[in-house]
């Protein structure tokens, strides 16, 4: 059986690599990109078992990426992790809108922890 592959979406270069580490730990392949366009073209081109995604981004922001990745064939059935620090509504909505499996708040959630939820998102 292969490895699961997770791709994380944020643009904070420290943040990525804690995440990064804490996947890679845990036996996971990763994927990283530090702004929207890259990471809709590597989930698309890799359609990794679960992607995890920041809203803020450069360019492209994190729910324009999803929307994106929605209207691809494996796109619409594709896990995605909102991972972010807006806790508001509005942010909270558009991503159950985008059929979103979690939504972590980054500031309230350990690496381990977000770990643990992805693995149970992608076995959903």
């Amino acid at each position: 059986m292969s490895r699961p592959t997770v791709l994380i979406v944020e643009d904070d270069a420290n943040l990525r690599t804690l995440y990064s580490d804490a996947f890679t730990e845990a036996g996971i392949t990763v994927l990283t990109a530090s702004f929207g366009a890259e990471g809709l073209k590597l989930a698309l081109e890799h359609h990794p078992d679960a992607i995890l995604m920041d809203i803020m981004l450069p360019g492209m922001s994190g729910h324009q990426v999803v929307s994106k990745i929605r209207e691809d064939s494996w796109g619409k059935r594709a896990t995605i992790v909102y991972l972010t620090n807006m806790s508001d509504a509005e942010n909270v909505t558009h991503a159950v809108e985008k059929d979103a499996s979690e939504y972590i708040i980054k500031a309230n959630t350990p690496p381990k922890e977000v770990v643990n939820r992805v693995r149970m998102a992608m076995r959903a």
